[in-house]
């Protein structure tokens, strides 16, 4: 914990300040001066030599920090003479010199690119300090990030390593894992993002390194290697950029995502809140110029200060973000700041704001005063006389008051004459809306299932007697041999009335042997089962948010009376169609304004016109590429059974079925409509 305190406040001030004390300018009270200082390498080693005004009596106490790695020196009773509170050398591994004067002492921070050894000897008048290189035991290892501890104390394998291009440009690179148990940890080791897999084998035919340049995201280049029982994939990215990882079962993903550099941000990245280095600060009533020079110092930014800042602050910070403890300086005094490189400038908020105000409107003077140049614009895929509105347009912002536009419809060309910065914007306008456009084909299917089945039951039942007048009941047929015949002597008359095609029959008839009592029975039934499926598949191909149209069909005529009382033909349309309008939204998927309608002609006829079956779904749905879903479906059943029979005759248990007639129905039937939209991507196109 102390070490961790004498950290921050060596960073932020390269020397220890007390509380209570308050800091001095160069020439506070004291009896020996700093004249000056020299740097030297010898056999390895770096030499700093201090010039005294007079040799001091022992060698001054001294100490080293490892992280950041600095070495501070407390001149007792001694002034600042050199004339500078800081100097760089870049020399071997010292980098630059800071002097801290206090009223009691004067502290000499020496800041080092790597940790090492000094010694102090007193030569004369001068202060003879030895820096030696060194590996310390004890330095801070670089920060690892254990994602995901090993659960199961077992080998483990990588099965694939694919790469792909997110849609924000990010790298995604995807390890497939063999189970979901595997060690992960993650480090930055410089430039590089290292991500080491415990216990685990990499096959032979992975470890290789891959140049994704081509991809244009930040990452550059990965391999992936054997580590002894360590499999390690080093990520090489460019520029600036944030790492995010995640795992899914056994498939691990790290994403390495471009950051936009903010220019009044004092650390990049899209994570919120404070994320610069830790530091405490402890001062009591010291001016506010010096104190964002401490800070300046610690981040080892250049920070230029307004001459109209001023006032003192005390602050008690401890492990505090330094871009959280600025913006608190800030806050306090009322001030702001601007970020350009590594340069920030910190004024009154008022002073920046009449500042930047200022230069809007030079800027905008200069566009008044800017000589005009002419550019001609080639559309490719865009029409240029919709651009050409767009910029008539009295409300648009592209152009500047004296620009001018001219389309040319024949060769699809733009030309403006404007000053080159409103050019420059027109150019990047174009060049965003002016590519080709993504084509979508929507497959319907609709699918019509019918089952069907009836059965029908009827009899016809007749008693004759034959006379010489003829038969009672019936109809005697005189046949060549003499010999009378029954032809329709059916008393009771219900036979089965199928929907369609013919009842079978079965008929006997009984008479005495002088044929002259007839009785005559048929027995007429039908049973009917039918199935039946039809399909119906439309596709079409349209471009993103175009309405396209696909039909197929007959149109029927039919004449319809005018208003003189002529008639004329009409044409009634029967058609199966398909109506859409696809959106391609940003994460992929197809959002589609769908109408199907499916026309059949039916056999009914009323008034001279044929009735028409129809069946239609409108509808809007959200789909993933590729994917199908049902937009409707009808179910539709249908039970029905009757009986015709005659009265008291037909209700006689068994042998009521001569004296009636039963009919029974049961049909099914079941509409769906499927719809599945694909994406064309160039490869498709091709073939």
């Amino acid at each position: 914990m102390m070490r961790r305190l004498l950290r921050g406040a060596l960073a932020a001030a390269g020397a220890m300040v007390f509380a209570g004390a308050s800091l001095a300018q160069s020439g506070a009270v004291g009896g020996n001066e700093l004249q000056s200082i020299n740097v030297a390498q010898q056999a390895g080693a770096v030499v700093v030599k201090l010039g005294l005004k007079q040799p001091l009596a022992e060698v001054p106490t001294s100490f080293s920090v490892a992280n950041p790695a600095r070495v501070a020196i407390d001149l007792p009773a001694t002034t600042n003479a050199v004339g500078r509170n800081s100097q760089s050398f870049n020399e071997g591994g010292l980098r630059s010199v800071n002097f801290v004067q206090t009223p009691e002492r004067m502290r000499v921070v020496l800041n080092l690119n790597q940790v090492m050894k000094h010694d102090l000897r007193i030569e004369s008048d001068a202060l003879l300090i030895t820096l030696v290189p060194m590996q310390v035991d004890a330095a801070p290892a670089q920060q690892v990030t254990h994602f995901a501890p090993e659960r199961v104390a077992v080998g483990h394998a990588i099965r694939d390593i694919g790469f792909r291009r997110g849609k924000d440009g990010e790298a995604r690179i995807t390890v497939d894992l063999s189970d979901a148990g595997t060690g992960i940890d993650i480090r930055q080791a410089g430039s590089s993002l290292l991500v080491d897999f415990a216990r685990t084998a990499l096959p032979e035919h992975l470890r290789r390194r891959m140049d994704v340049t081509d991809f244009a995201t930040p990452v550059t280049s990965y391999a992936a290697t054997q580590q002894g029982e360590t499999a390690r994939l080093s990520i090489v990215p460019k520029g600036l950029w944030e790492h995010n990882a995640y795992q899914t079962d056994t498939q691990f993903v790290i994403e390495v995502r471009p950051v936009v550099e903010n220019p009044n941000k004092l650390v990049q990245g899209s994570r919120g809140g404070y994320q610069g280095e830790k530091l405490s600060l402890n001062f009591q009533n010291v001016d506010v110029r010096r104190l964002l020079q401490v800070i300046g110092e610690f981040t080892g930014m250049n920070v230029v200060v307004s001459d109209t800042v001023g006032g003192n602050l005390t602050l008690i910070l401890k492990d505090v973000p330094w871009d959280q403890a600025l913006d608190i300086i800030l806050q306090q005094r009322g001030l702001d700041m601007r970020k350009n490189g590594n340069v920030i400038l910190i004024a009154p908020r008022d002073e920046i704001a009449a500042k930047e105000k200022l230069e809007f409107e030079s800027r905008q003077q200069i566009g008044d005063l800017e000589p005009l140049r002419s550019e001609s614009f080639q559309l490719n895929y865009h029409k240029a006389t919709a651009v050409f509105d767009f910029l008539k347009n009295k409300d648009q912002t592209i152009l500047s008051k004296r620009g001018s536009v001219i389309v040319d419809e024949r060769t699809n060309k733009l030309f403006v004459h404007d000053t080159p910065g409103r050019l420059d914007d027109l150019r990047r306008l174009i060049a965003e809306i002016d590519i080709p456009v993504r084509q979508v084909m929507i497959e319907a299917r609709i699918v019509e299932a019918a089952d069907s089945f009836s059965k029908d039951l009827g009899v016809r039942l007749g008693i004759g007697k034959a006379t010489n007048h003829g038969i009672s009941g019936g109809t005697l047929d005189n046949s060549e041999d003499g010999i009378p015949r029954i032809t329709n002597a059916y008393n009771v008359n219900l036979p089965a009335t199928p929907r369609s095609g013919s009842a079978g029959t079965l008929a006997f008839t009984l008479f005495n042997s002088a044929q002259t009592q007839f009785l005559g029975l048929e027995v007429s039934a039908l049973e009917a089962d039918g199935r039946g499926k039809v399909v119906s598949s439309p596709r079409v191909v349209t471009a993103d948010q175009i309405e396209a149209i696909i039909e197929q069909g007959v149109e029927i005529p039919y004449q319809q009376a005018t208003a003189s009382g002529a008639t004329s033909v009409s044409f009634k349309k029967a058609n199966l169609s398909l109506k859409v309008k696809p959106h391609i939204t940003p994460d992929g998927k197809i959002t589609l304004s769908v109408d199907v309608n499916k026309d059949t002609p039916n056999t009914r006829v009323q008034s001279g016109v044929i009735a028409i079956d129809t069946k239609h779904v409108k509808t809007e749905v959200l789909v993933e590429n590729g994917g199908t879903v049902v937009i409707g479906g009808i179910y539709q059943q249908e039970l029905r059974e009757s009986m015709s029979r005659i009265p008291v005759l037909g209700e006689i248990p068994y042998l009521g079925w001569l004296f009636r007639n039963t009919q029974r129905v049961d049909d099914k039937s079941e509409l769906l409509v499927f719809i599945t939209p694909r994406i064309i991507s160039e490869a498709m196109a091709i073939r």
